[in-house]
């Protein structure tokens, strides 16, 4: 049997495919410079940026990180592919996140899993056909005295029953939370007419409110 060589030199999208970062978003990145000692320690917060702006991280968008932070694209794929957070493919509209901790594996965790991907008819990482849901499980949603529970988007719903899977599914405002989010990593707005760049990046970015904390 003949085993197939890998270039791994070769990128795996078009170098010559248009670029995915906004103005906006570069600039979005560019704003956390002045926080940190080298542009790598950006990182986290500049995938967090792609990921609010365009849903997920596609191989094209890591190349572009790593030139805006001047480091090497494997250094990218290495972090993304260490966090589960991260997508380089387009999730869904929602993310059911699913905690399988001791806690909630003991209150039935496991079931309520079960019972998400059959009535999804999903797996983990996966998302339904119509891009509604998509379904992933995580160590610890520090929701222990609550279990079983689940996170979709941003909303922990708590001690979960079977009997209550169907019911969170089928409510069409299952990820809707009051409590006010920060803009921290939200996709930036494009700037308006007008606006200067410089202007743009302070309008999405709190580096002045965080320094006059300090």
């Amino acid at each position: 049997m003949a085993w197939k060589t890998l270039d791994r030199t070769e990128p795996v999208y078009d170098k010559d495919a248009p670029v995915v970062l906004s103005e906006a978003v570069r600039r979005k990145i560019e704003s956390y410079f002045p926080r940190y000692e080298t542009k790598r320690a950006v990182l986290l917060p500049a995938l967090h940026v792609v990921q609010e702006s365009l849903g997920h991280v596609s191989w094209k968008a890591m190349a572009e990180v790593a030139e805006i932070l001047e480091i090497p694209p494997s250094d990218v794929l290495d972090t993304i592919s260490f966090y589960t957070h991260f997508w380089t493919k387009p999730k869904g509209r929602k993310v059911i996140t699913v905690c399988r901790s001791i806690s909630c594996e003991l209150m039935g965790g496991r079931e309520m899993l079960d019972a998400v991907k059959a009535k999804l008819g999903i797996g983990e990482h996966e998302t339904t056909p119509d891009g509604e849901y998509s379904l992933v499980t995580e160590e610890c949603l520090a929701g222990c005295d609550h279990a079983p529970c689940m996170l979709i988007n941003e909303r922990l719903h708590k001690n979960v029953r079977l009997e209550d899977v169907e019911k969170i599914l089928a409510d069409l405002e299952n990820d809707r939370i009051d409590a006010q989010r920060s803009d921290l990593y939200d996709a930036p707005d494009e700037p308006e007419a007008g606006q200067s760049g410089d202007d743009a990046a302070d309008a999405t970015s709190d580096v002045a409110e965080m320094k006059a904390a300090d």
